[in-house]
């Protein structure tokens, strides 16, 4: 039985792509906005930044690259990639077997299907990362919290702290849309099932629901410091009132003393 090997690359190249800006490509398909690559393979682009190749030379790779770069806001000088080796087997079962994903055949839908699954991996596990790093930065402070020792006076540190999360799941949630089925499965009922395989390989949902969870408690934790930060000052403050009403009570009385004295 005759077989073909394709390769699939998913690069997450900046923070979104203005997708609306594309010209000059050949748009086989819109959301996701499928392209033919000038050079030869296909792309499959998403705005939350994610561009999934297929069978793209490596000098096609770099002009298609290099022409998406003025449509991406913050782009990253080393886009995170997530790889997989496809190989084409008619009337083979779709599956994942030795490592490789066996599909029947290529097209479109089928391409929007794994590249679908491809860009949420690389894109969770870019956010994987950088909630560990925020986890790392936060938990000596969590730390300090629970032996009772002094807390950090730059309130600034834990608002970026907070900023930070809040900026992770808005891109999970609105952008990315992280838990949900790509439209095509909704077109290409038959593809429903190649989608639930490669979500289950990848793990999809699992890594959604461990980094939400991760995202819920750095942000309670950030938020439970900025609150006992803000009470000390404002103890502080009531401490001030205080004894700036206890230093008046004195001078009051030294003048009274002192009257009387006379």
């Amino acid at each position: 039985m005759l077989s073909q090997s394709i390769a699939a690359r998913a690069l997450l190249l900046g923070q979104s792509i203005e997708l609306r800006r594309l010209s000059q490509v050949l748009i086989l398909s819109r959301d996701p906005t499928t392209i033919e690559v000038e050079g030869g393979g296909h792309a499959v682009l998403f705005r939350f930044g994610v561009a999934v190749l297929f069978d793209v030379p490596e000098a096609a790779e770099k002009k298609l690259l290099a022409r998406l770069r003025e449509l991406i806001t913050d782009p990253f000088e080393s886009p995170p990639v997530e790889e997989l080796d496809i190989r084409l087997v008619p009337d083979a079962e779709e599956q994942f077997l030795n490592g490789e994903l066996i599909l029947q055949l290529t097209n479109t839908p089928r391409y929007q299907v794994v590249a679908d699954i491809l860009a949420k991996s690389v894109f969770i596990d870019y956010y994987e990362q950088k909630a560990s790093g925020a986890f790392d930065r936060i938990e000596p402070l969590a730390g300090r919290m629970q032996s009772g020792g002094h807390l950090p006076r730059q309130a600034r540190k834990l608002m970026c702290h907070i900023g930070e999360v809040l900026h992770i799941q808005h891109h999970m949630v609105g952008r990315a849309l992280v838990g949900e089925k790509p439209d095509v499965i909704w077109e290409y009922p038959e593809l429903d099932r190649l989608w639930q395989r490669l979500e289950n390989e990848y793990e999809i949902g699992e890594r959604q629901i461990a980094l939400e969870r991760k995202l819920e408690m750095l942000s309670g934790t950030a938020e439970t410091l900025l609150g006992l930060l803000q009470d000390r000052r404002t103890l502080r403050v009531e401490w001030y009132i205080v004894i700036l009403i206890l230093i008046e009570i004195m001078l009051t009385l030294y003048e009274l003393f002192f009257r009387h004295a006379e």
